[in-house]
């Protein structure tokens, strides 16, 4: 009985002293830590002593980091040779070691310890890896790299070329980086969509601070094409950059050679067609659309890039201040001859629906455009989502002719078949600004502050414009609609493209209601209608009046950018442009265009944006 208490007494000693112990231990792990990391590193080393002894790979990196800081180079050696014997295959060790050598200014004993540890890494990734993340944690790039080429040698299968033009853009050697990637896809062609991504994260997002707009990428590419004609791949890499660079000329030089060459249907083409045809470059657009239409109706792509060419010239004409009766009725013709050749193939839809827009719009021929959408409307075969958005167009028609309640029986049909979809939303926006039209603002109101909430970023800022202007023209308990049933009468004349009656109309707001408050408002407006028109000096003068008398009002940031583009892109005044371009920045910072306008603003400054 008594041996047995004995025995329970001891094992209880045992655990309290074990307990003890570790909790000692815990004490003395939180307590260097902390002297660590107040940099009181005389108390930490003499904790981490007892905790290295204890447990080498946990506590020697922080051992080692305390001892440099207090300089005791000496025991940072001693360490580093012992954890060298416990752990052979870690080369990182070698770069601590060379590290102690170099504070003690031996240059010849540091380089001597970094070749060893190149010298005798073991040729497999992880070691290679991990000795390279040493060098490159210590600012030794290039140790890095030569300890990356030496793995490339080893291991042929895994050549690095990804991990060593990181290193080279850590340098800023974006002539080295460019050529890694490329030996990357020379190595495996597969490899052209990665290196196009990793390119691209490298040189930025931005691709006005750099980006694919990086000289040195097209000077490189042209040297590999030079070296190795057979690797189209470096064809197609080039093509890729020219299209980022927007250099449409060379892309489509690029593009033709590569079609030829390699007997291909034009397909390059019609899709250097479509980006160009994005970026409202239409004459390049269409010279790729020509080539591809000159090919011959042998080809898949040929009716695509028949219609497509037809749409690319009605944008064209369309984006002019004021296209010529001749021009839109030659381009009314060859509408009307593809329609006529595609008759009952679903090309014709989309030839239909532009034809009918330029009659509307243009040529004043509304009821023969309204007779050819409902038609396509009635085709049994036509599928739900292309019905609905041939049905708003019939409605915008309608409302060109004045026909209101038609107009809003279209599109209520779509809100009410697609009340979730996008579609759905911009069709109950539609009928909102009818409302609106119509005079019926309330209403008009209270179905656009329904539609502020829209995951449509475009609807619901459309909505919330015409709310703002709703409640800045009848906001007052008193206030009268009469002058914004006159401003909305003007604005849709606008719609309608009938610009004198509608200056016109905006102007006897004025006359007749002189205590209104829409001065703002009839300024936007005019000035959207003289830029129409091309009368640039009228535009101005508007935008510069609400920047007088309106600059805190809705439309002050509005004015501001688009005098800024109006200076930039039509009136070609740079100087101007500049200045309103920072007017922007700096009068309105919370603006929604202070991101381009302060683009635009370093373009015409003259940055070094590559």
């Amino acid at each position: 009985m008594i041996l047995r208490i004995r025995n329970i007494l001891f094992i209880f000693a045992v655990v309290l002293s074990a307990t003890n112990l570790f909790s000692q231990k815990s004490v003395d792990d939180k307590l260097a830590i902390q002297y660590f990391e107040q940099k009181e590193f005389e108390k930490a080393n003499v904790l981490f002593d007892k905790l290295y002894d204890q447990n080498p790979e946990q506590w020697f990196t922080y051992y080692f980091k305390s001892l440099l800081g207090v300089k005791d180079y000496k025991k940072s050696e001693k360490i580093c040779s012992k954890q060298i014997k416990r752990t052979p295959q870690n080369m990182a060790l070698y770069v601590y070691l060379g590290k102690v050598y170099k504070l003690q200014e031996n240059s010849k004993k540091e380089n001597e310890t970094y070749q060893k540890a190149i010298r005798l890494v073991i040729p497999a990734q992880i070691y290679i890896q991990q000795l390279a993340y040493a060098f490159m944690e210590e600012g030794l790039n290039d140790l890095a790299i030569e300890t990356y080429k030496k793995g490339r040698k080893a291991t042929p299968e895994y050549p690095y070329y990804y991990e060593i033009a990181e290193i080279y853009k850590r340098k800023g050697d974006v002539k080295a980086m460019v050529n890694e990637y490329f030996d990357a896809v020379q190595f495996r062609e597969s490899e052209i969509l990665t290196a196009q991504n990793y390119l691209q994260n490298a040189l930025g997002y931005d691709e006005d601070n750099g980006g694919f707009k990086n000289p040195i990428l097209k000077q490189e590419l042209q040297k590999r094409i030079q070296q190795h004609p057979d690797k189209i791949v470096f064809s197609d890499f080039l093509i890729f950059i020219q299209k980022q660079q927007k250099d449409f000329e060379g892309a489509y030089i690029q593009c033709k050679a590569l079609d030829k060459r390699l007997k291909e249907d034009g397909r390059r083409l019609f899709d250097l067609a479509k980006i160009c045809l994005s970026n409202e470059n239409f004459e390049m657009a269409q010279k790729c659309y020509q080539y591809v239409i000159d090919k011959g109706d042998q080809f898949g792509f040929y009716d695509a890039a028949s219609v497509d060419i037809i749409n690319c010239e009605y944008n064209y004409i369309t984006q002019k201040a004021q296209p010529s009766i001749e021009e839109l009725t030659a381009l009314e013709n060859k509408y009307l001859k593809a329609v006529q050749k595609y008759k009952g193939a679903h090309l014709s839809n989309f030839l239909i629906a532009n034809l009918a827009n330029l009659q509307t719009y243009y040529l004043n021929k509304a009821e023969q455009a309204a007779a050819e959408i409902q038609s396509l409307i009635e085709n049994p075969g036509l599928d739900a989502q292309t019905r609905a958005e041939f049905k708003i167009q019939l409605g915008d028609i309608f409302l060109i002719q004045n026909e209101i309640w038609e107009a809003s029986l279209l599109y209520s049909q779509v809100e009410k078949d697609f009340k979730f979809e996008t579609i759905g939303q911009d069709a109950k926006f539609r009928n909102a600004k009818l409302s609106y039209y119509a005079g019926d603002f309330k209403w008009a109101k209270t179905q656009a502050d329904v539609l502020k909430g829209s995951t449509t970023k475009l609807i619901a800022n459309d909505a919330l414009d015409l709310s703002l202007i709703i409640t800045d023209a009848i906001g007052g308990v008193d206030t009268i609609d009469a002058p914004l049933a006159w401003f909305s009468s003007a604005d849709l004349l606008i719609l309608q493209h009938k610009y004198t009656e509608a200056i016109a109309q905006l102007d006897s707001i004025n006359k007749i209601f002189p205590e209104h408050t829409l001065g703002d408002d009839i300024f936007y407006k005019k000035a959207e209608v003289f830029v129409k028109l091309g009368k640039y000096a009228e535009a101005e003068k508007m935008y510069q009046d609400i920047l007088q008398f309106y600059p805190t009002e809705l439309y002050g940031d509005d004015a501001q950018f688009k005098l800024a583009q109006l200076y930039d892109k039509k009136i070609l005044n740079p100087e101007k442009a500049k200045q309103s371009y920072q007017d922007v920045m700096t009068n309105y910072p919370g603006s929604i265009y202070v991101v381009e306008a302060r683009k635009r603003f370093r373009i015409l400054r003259g940055d070094n944006l590559e």
